[in-house]
């Protein structure tokens, strides 16, 4: 089952439940899911696993923001509506991978690559997030490369 697919399945399992909070995230995420299949060629495209994924993160991050910027302003409710929800995001996140499979995964795409300084990070990033499929964010993927790389 699809990521797109399980928001759909949970959506009717909120609306049967009557939890409006859960509803209204995951009808968010599926507004997310629709808005990208329609940049990528028309309402009737369907998104695949990482690029469902990579939506989920982007919406994980802003709600993350706004979490900062309502715990600075003083306002701890809200900020724990959206921690909330990005609790609701995160159950369809694949698995992460572990801090080994991914410097193990770096330094295959750094010999791949044959990248021997900071300047051919580039390379190196594009390669590592294909293989990564979304299973960790690009921070993290960033600062491994960049400690393989300095050595």
């Amino acid at each position: 089952m699809t990521i797109v697919e399980q928001v759909d399945t949970k959506i009717k399992e909120a609306m049967r439940a009557r939890d409006s909070e859960t509803l209204s995230v995951l009808r968010m995420l599926k507004a997310a899911f629709k808005n990208a299949a329609i940049e990528k060629g028309g309402a009737d495209q369907s998104l695949d696993d990482v690029e469902a994924t990579a939506i989920i993160r982007k919406q994980i991050k802003q709600r993350e923001d706004s979490v900062d910027s309502f715990e600075k302003g003083g306002r701890p409710e809200m900020a724990q509506k959206e921690k909330d929800e990005i609790e609701v995001l995160e159950q369809f996140l694949p698995q992460p991978l572990t801090e080994a499979e991914v410097e193990k995964l770096a330094q295959t795409a750094i010999a791949e690559v044959d990248a021997t300084s900071r300047a051919q990070m580039g390379a190196v990033m594009k390669l590592l997030q294909e293989r990564a499929g979304g299973r960790v964010d690009g921070k993290t993927l960033s600062s491994v490369v960049q400690r393989l790389l300095a050595k």
